[in-house]
């Protein structure tokens, strides 16, 4: 049975539109990517506070920032190809219910070893981000996938931001009625498991696949949707033989990698460097992640106007400057000496961190639109390999400042990788026939 997949698609984003699939895909994609986010860096800022009640030594926290993200390598690389299998929808509830799990298992770990476990547990939910990539590139057309791809990933990044703003003023909430601050940072920790749950139920039954429905009964009529690859292991070989797929791992490496390393170690960072209380090195570090609200969306938006004139040529470029100026901006920060330059530049940094997240995943639908989960997922565990890289960086390091320092130079140097990326006469003319036919669909729809 034959069915055009791109009829249906979204060729334009009405925020307030909530009867569409579409931007019901869309608004619960985000939300379950911020309740990931939220969850997978609560324990970040109480950090100060664990690390005294467990005794942490410099070491245990480097181990414990490594494990967050070291799972989620391997979960990324799995999640993309169970979407092509399985469909996003079934794929987010399962990961949103199952990975409540080790978040409220954290809450209750009473020593430095089970504390780890389960915070290297918890990296799995950092998965969920190639889940929003997949489901809004096969609910958006490609004249505003960028834009769908940067807002919903942007929106769903705050998380990151909102927890280092929330959690300790959640745990100072709780020792103002009372409760003893060893068990407050315990409860605070149940509060975004239990938002887990929640989102999961809402995944479940307020979304579905593709625009035309859920995977199992379109297949059961014939249509071909998702991979045509049997199994995941072939999705993902067939996504691992493209050059491009490694150049935005490591561009993805660049930026995101950078930006949960940051996420992990910033409040810290403030604390020792600048004698900052808790809440207000929560505040400061929630700067960073929220600034994912706009700015990501921003380097979408840029990528999908640039597109108009320059095709994917531009994108490229847009992708390359972004993770140049963040680069840049990282030494900067990385040598400023009082609070109020730290944070300016920091903000600076933060909104080419964001904007280059949202400029990689403006370019990924348009590599190999067969293998769009094997893709998502390759790029996407880009960004972990990064963050572990960063992690072992710092175990090497006299301290953070040296390390953002060296980190800096190396972003710079990434960057340079993206201009080597380069695509056939003949994949133009494809991609720009999609856009151009998505052009022609708003119009009439207008």
């Amino acid at each position: 049975m034959s069915i055009n997949l791109n009829a249906k698609k979204a060729t334009k984003i009405h925020l307030f539109n909530f009867k569409a699939v579409t931007m019901r895909a869309f608004h619960m994609s985000w939300l379950a990517f911020f309740v990931c986010f939220f969850a997978w860096f609560a324990c970040a800022p109480l950090m100060p506070v664990i690390a005294g009640e467990f005794h942490l030594t410099k070491n245990q926290i480097a181990n414990i920032n490594i494990a967050a993200v070291a799972i989620t390598i391997l979960v990324r690389l799995i999640v993309g190809p169970l979407c092509d299998k399985y469909g996003p929808r079934k794929t987010y509830t399962a990961l949103l219910l199952l990975g409540s799990i080790p978040v409220f298992g954290v809450a209750v770990s009473n020593n430095y070893e089970t504390f780890l476990f389960f915070r290297l547990l918890i990296g799995a939910i950092g998965a969920s981000f190639v889940v929003t990539q997949y489901h809004t590139s096969i609910m958006f057309a490609p004249n505003v996938v960028g834009t769908a791809n940067a807002t919903s990933a942007g929106w769903g990044n705050a998380g990151g931001g909102a927890t280092q703003a929330l959690m300790p003023l959640l745990l100072s909430a709780m020792v103002m009625f009372g409760v003893e601050q060893a068990m407050g940072w315990r409860a605070a920790l149940v509060v975004p498991g239990i938002m887990m749950l929640i989102v999961g139920a809402m995944y479940w039954k307020y979304t579905q696949d593709c625009p035309q429905g859920n995977f199992k009964e379109l297949r059961a009529q014939g249509v071909h949707v998702g991979s045509d690859k049997k199994g995941g292991i072939a999705i993902l070989m067939h996504a691992a033989k493209n050059y491009r797929v490694w150049v935005l791992f490591i561009a993805y490496a660049a930026c995101f990698g950078i930006e949960i390393f940051i996420h992990n170690v910033v409040a810290m960072y403030y604390v020792e460097h600048f004698q900052f209380g808790l809440k207000e090195a929560g505040l400061t570090a929630g700067i960073f992640g929220l600034l994912a609200l706009f700015a990501r969306a921003l380097g979408g938006i840029v990528s999908d106007r640039i597109a108009v004139k320059k095709g994917l040529d531009g994108r490229t470029k847009v992708l390359f400057l972004m993770i140049v100026l963040e680069g840049v901006f990282l030494v900067v920060f990385s040598q400023m000496q009082t609070p109020m330059l730290a944070i300016l530049s920091m903000t600076v940094f933060a909104l080419f961190t964001h904007m280059a997240c949202g400029a990689t995943y403006a370019l990924v639908p348009f590599i190999d639109r067969g293998a769009l989960g094997g893709v998502a997922g390759i790029i996407g565990a880009g960004g972990n390999v990064g963050a572990v890289a960063a992690g072992f960086l710092l175990k090497g390091m006299l301290d953070i400042q040296t390390c953002l320092m060296a980190l800096g130079g190396l972003v710079i140097v990434a960057a340079i990788a993206v201009l080597s990326i380069r695509f056939s006469a003949e994949h133009k003319q494809k991609e720009q026939q999609l856009y151009d036919q998505a052009v022609m669909d708003r119009d009439a729809v207008a």
